[in-house]
C-alpha cells in the first residue's frame, strides 16, 4: 500500500497557510504610507515657505527703492557766499599773462575760487615747468589768508609751522581777490626772476577784474 501524502498536513506546502507572508505584505504598504506622508508634508512646507518669500519679497524690494525725503534747513543756518565767475577768472588769468609779456617776462599762472579749487590755470610761451605748481599754491595761500603772499612772508616768523600746511607756499607772488569784503578768488604766479615781479603781474589781473 502507498501512503497517501496529504497537502493540508505538509508543513512544506500548505496552499492555505499565509501567515509566514502576510506581515512582509503589511510592512511594505504601511512603510509606503509612511514615506508618502513625509514627501507630501516636505513638498507642503516648500511650497508654503515659497509662497511667504514671493509675498514678501515685493514688499522688500518696495521699502528698499522707497526715495529718501528731502531735508529742509531751518532759516537762518544758511548764508549766501560769492564766487568768481569762469569767465571773470579767465580775464584775470589774460590779464596777468599780458602784464608779464609787456615786462617781457614769461610766467605761469593760476586763479582759484574761494575754496581754492582752481578756475584758470595757463603756462605762457616759455615759462619753466617749476612756475605752473608754484602759481597755483600761491593762488591758494593767498584766498586762504585773504592776504597777498608778499605779506604773510612775514608771518613765517611767529608761526613757521604756516608753511607745513599742504598746498601753500609762502613766497610773495600771490593776491587775493575781494567781493564785499570778502577774498571770493586767488591769483598766483611763478616765474618771473623774483617774487616781487610775480606779484606785480598777479596784482594787474587782479585789477582787470575792477574795470
Amino acid at each position: 500500500m502507498n501512503p497517501q501524502v496529504n497537502p493540508q498536513v505538509n508543513p512544506q506546502i500548505n496552499p492555505q497557510d499565509h501567515s509566514a507572508t502576510a506581515p512582509v505584505t503589511v510592512k511594505r504598504s504601511r512603510r509606503r504610507r509612511v514615506v508618502g506622508g513625509a514627501l507630501a508634508a516636505a513638498l507642503l512646507g516648500a511650497a508654503t515657505i515659497g509662497a511667504v518669500s514671493a509675498t514678501a519679497a515685493p514688499s522688500d524690494a518696495s521699502a528698499a527703492s522707497a526715495p529718501a525725503e528731502p531735508v529742509t534747513v531751518g532759516k537762518g543756518l544758511t548764508r549766501t557766499t560769492h564766487h568768481l565767475t569762469l569767465a571773470a577768472a579767465t580775464k584775470a588769468a589774460q590779464a596777468t599773462l599780458d602784464a608779464a609779456k609787456k615786462a617781457g617776462r614769461s610766467v605761469s599762472v593760476a586763479v582759484v575760487d574761494r575754496n581754492g579749487n582752481t578756475l584758470v590755470q595757463l603756462r605762457g610761451d616759455g615759462a619753466g615747468p617749476q612756475s605752473y605748481g608754484s602759481a597755483a599754491r600761491k593762488a591758494y595761500t593767498a584766498v586762504s589768508w585773504g592776504a597777498p603772499t608778499s605779506e604773510l612772508v612775514g608771518r613765517l616768523s611767529g608761526a613757521p609751522t604756516l608753511k607745513d600746511i599742504p598746498g601753500t607756499l609762502f613766497l610773495a607772488g600771490g593776491v587775493p581777490v575781494r567781493a564785499e569784503g570778502a577774498p571770493v578768488a586767488g591769483i598766483g604766479v611763478g616765474g618771473a626772476p623774483s617774487g616781487a615781479l610775480d606779484e606785480q603781474f598777479a596784482q594787474a589781473g587782479a585789477d582787470a577784474l575792477s574795470e
